[in-house]
């Protein structure tokens, strides 16, 4: 028996059935010829499969932009996925080679330079905030990558040093993403840079996020770390 979109037709029935598909847009029962099944199977019952159980085609590349705007669009889109994509596989490649996060890697950078004789200093350095630098110090110190100290000085001020330990695991870490973002920023010329800054700017504006919190990147992405006994 032959099925066809729906329609039946009548084949000798000496052998299992061969399920055959049909050329593209499916096999009506009115364009099989004489000899046309035996083209495919011989004697042996044919079923063949109606173009909606085919394979779906692949999908056709949009096209491109019809207007100026539609080609600034794509260019401005196109731009942030190559970005958020780069930082992506770069912070991978840091959990990967160094067992830490991206914003715990960046502090340890930043610590290896010069050690923070606050944690107020250390924000700074890093260009965020207080509390989030300090609950990345909590748990690099927790893995002995950092000690945290109080100043003899100022009892209120925390002083923060890398370890031996801490720059061991720089030895054999990539750069963070953060550290990619900055120097790409830093080598613009100034002027590029302030059109940079006030585009990014109006479209943190248009997105209702200046109100959002500007954490390190990545610092939801937490680590577990552990000491070495």
């Amino acid at each position: 028996m032959v099925e066809a979109r729906g329609r039946l037709a009548h084949a000798p029935a000496q052998r299992d059935p061969v399920a055959v598909l049909p050329p593209a847009g499916g096999l009506l029962a009115r364009d099989l010829k004489p000899g046309s099944l035996d083209s495919y199977c011989g004697e042996s019952p044919v079923l063949f499969l109606p173009s909606s159980r085919m394979p779906s085609r692949p999908a056709r590349r949009p096209h491109p932009p019809t207007t100026e705007a539609d080609a600034e669009l794509q260019a401005a889109v196109d731009a942030f996925r190559r970005i958020v994509r780069a930082l992506r596989l770069a912070e991978r490649e840091t959990r990967a080679g160094s067992g830490l996060s991206a914003a715990q890697l960046f502090v340890l950078r930043q610590l290896a330079a010069t050690p923070a004789a606050s944690l107020t200093a250390l924000a700074e350095r890093t260009l965020t905030d207080r509390t989030s630098v300090a609950a990345v110090v909590e748990r690099l110190v927790a893995a002995g990558l950092v000690t945290s100290d109080r100043a003899r000085d100022d009892r209120r001020r925390v002083a923060v040093r890398i370890t031996e330990r801490g720059r061991a695991v720089l030895r054999r870490s990539p750069a963070p993403p953060t550290m990619l973002l900055m120097d790409a920023v830093r080598a613009l010329p100034a002027a590029s840079r302030r059109h940079l800054i006030a585009g990014l700017d109006a479209l943190v504006a248009g997105m209702g996020l200046r109100d959002e919190p500007a954490g390190m990147l990545f610092e939801d992405q937490v680590v577990s770390l552990r000491r070495e006994q």
